[in-house]
Formats: structure tokens, sequence, C-alpha cells
């Protein structure tokens, strides 16, 4: 029998990669759409040969009795549908960040648990292959004791011009809660998610109100809520500093720049692509070079949660890590905005 599927929101992630996803397994069938706006669903659920779309979810949730639900909406309302979706016993996927407040992901986290469901996060860049290379090379210690990492998901002139992004209130932050935390996810997930210590954070506002137009697209400086770019040192408990950087507009040479950069007292790396370098005698020499990093991160992110719904042991970004860098997320944000350090 196949497995029944719900989309909650209908727009663009949730078309273009949950939707298309869902769509390519033979053992999954999606049932219904939830959203807001009666319109905009009918045409989602006529594009995309979904048979029923609802405003409602309790209502959904009595008809259709799916077995899977994807959460793709604004982060403001992760918490109450991903919560909704558990105590209707369903497997959820959901957008990141898990939450806005720490204490939500601890709740989502532990209702999952507890009823014994799979609960993932598509923090998709961790499922390149590139990533994959570098995790097993580290933990067969080709790099050694890594102690510094530097986490840059930076962009030059890139406010997004639609959606709720600059809306703090919806969002929960800027480029930190949207960018940041994709590359911190697969940093932490390449250490195997150690224990945070300490951070210390800058954050800035300095262009994002006084421009209105950027490479993607026009916005409203006045309602611009959010930070454009923020700075922070994470100490963790073993010793290893990693050096955060991440923006939505910064006077910087590139475009934009998503990479996570590791120094080892053996080797050091590059993620994307994979890339393993280390010295001797001064000249820079290669122990490992990809010449493309992986662009099929979100089929494969959506495959791991399909297949451990189907029963396979499959690594995903789980409840548990979810808790673990919103916790963390939160944390740079209290430090940013109390103008001091803060521990976890």
């Amino acid at each position: 029998m196949k497995k029944k599927v719900a989309i909650i929101g209908g727009g663009q992630v949730a078309e273009k990669v949950h939707v298309a996803y869902y769509q390519t397994r033979a053992e999954i069938e999606i049932v219904a759409v939830v959203g807001i706006n009666e319109e905009a669903l009918k045409s989602f659920a006529d594009r995309n040969h979904i048979p029923n779309y609802y405003t409602n979810a309790v209502e959904m949730y009595e008809k259709e009795r799916p077995d899977i639900v994807s959460v793709c909406t604004p982060n403001k309302f992760h918490f109450e549908n991903v919560m909704l979706a558990l105590e209707n016993n369903c497997d959820v996927f959901c957008e990141k960040p898990p939450a806005i407040l720490a204490e939500d992901a601890r709740k989502m986290h532990e209702t999952a648990l507890a009823k014994g469901l799979v609960l993932a996060y598509d923090f998709h860049h961790r499922f390149a292959d590139d990533v994959t290379i570098l995790k097993e090379k580290i933990d067969q210690g080709i790099l050694g004791d890594v102690y510094f990492v530097k986490v840059k998901a930076l962009r030059r002139n890139g406010i997004p011009g639609w959606g709720t992004f600059t809306n703090k209130e919806i969002q929960g932050g800027g480029p930190l809660i949207d960018l940041g935390i994709h590359m911190l996810d697969a940093a932490l997930y390449v250490l195997d998610y150690p224990k945070v210590k300490k951070v210390t954070t800058k954050m800035f506002k300095k262009i994002g109100h006084k421009k209105n137009e950027g490479a993607f697209g026009k916005w409203d400086p006045s309602k611009f809520e959010v930070e454009d770019s923020l700075f922070s040192h994470i100490e963790l408990e073993n010793g290893c500093l990693i050096q955060l950087e991440t923006s939505f507009a910064l006077n910087i040479k590139e475009k934009s720049e998503m990479n996570v950069e590791l120094c080892g007292d053996e080797a050091g790396a590059s993620m994307f692509p994979a890339e393993i370098y280390t010295d001797e005698k001064g000249e820079l020499v290669s122990l490992l070079k990809r010449e493309e990093a992986d662009p099929d991160r979100h089929t494969k992110s959506m495959a791991a949660f399909v297949n451990r719904c189907l029963g396979q042991n499959v690594m995903l970004a789980d409840g548990k890590q979810g808790y673990a860098i919103q916790r963390l997320v939160e944390a740079i944000y209290q430090s940013a905005e109390k103008g001091e350090s803060v521990s976890l």
C-alpha cells in the first residue's frame, strides 16, 4: 500500500522540491495540499495533479489520514504545523529552520521520539557527496585534530525580494536563520555535532534599509527588519573554534559564497567542492580534489527521509540535531542582541 502524503504550504519549495520528488516515488501518493489562499491552492493542486486542497489543516487530517507530512510554511508556522502532524501520527519532513524558538524545537523532538515517528529537517547541503567524502576522511583521521573551522554563507547583494524574508516576526531573523544555518549544519554534521561552550556575536543592519533592489529583486527598505550580516565565534567544548560569516548584503568581491573550511593539525579541507590539502616543506600538496560540487543535494535529502519512512536505517537531519542547531542559532542571536558572550 502506498504511503499517503500531505503538503502543508503551497509555495515554491513545496512545488519544486517536495512535490517534484514525491512524484518520482512509486511508493508515495500525494493526497492533499494545505494553505491559506484557496485560489492559489487550487492552482497548485491542478498544476501538480493533487486531488484535494484544504484551507483547514484539521479538516485535512480528518478526511485524508496521511502517513507523511511535508511542512513548507514560513518559519513562524513550523512549530504548530509539525506538532499537529505528529499529533495525527504522521512522519514529518520540515523545511529549515526547525522553528524560531529552541524550546519549540525541543518539544517537536521529544514528541516525535515519544510517539516513535520520523521527524527530519531539510538541511540538504549535508547530503552532498562532497560532505559524505569529507566526513569519511575526518572520521579516518586524515585531517588530524580539527581545531579551526570557517563557515561562510555570504551574499553580496542577495536580499530576497519575495516572501517574508525581511520580516523578523515571521522569519525569526535574516541570513543566519536562512543561509548560515545551512552551512553551520554541514560543519557540525562532519564534526559529529559536538557540544558548544560559548558564542560571541556581532550583527549589523547597514545596507538593507538604505537600498531597495538587488540580485534577488526589490524590497521595501522601511520594512527591512532583520540583520543583513552577522559574524560569530563559536567555541566548542572540545576546544575547536568555529568562525561564522553570513550575509544577505555585504560589500565583498564575490557575488556569493557557501562553503566550509576545516583546519586540522595534519591537513585542511574545503567542502564545496570537496578538497583536502596539506603542506610539505612549504609546498601545498593535494590529497583529494573534486572538480565540481555535488548539485543533487535536495533530491538526496528527500530520498533519505522517504527511505527512513519506509523502514531503511539511513542518515537524517533528525529532531535531536534540529534542537541542537536551533539552540545554537538562538544563542548566537542572543549574544548579538546583548552585546556579550552567551554560554550554552
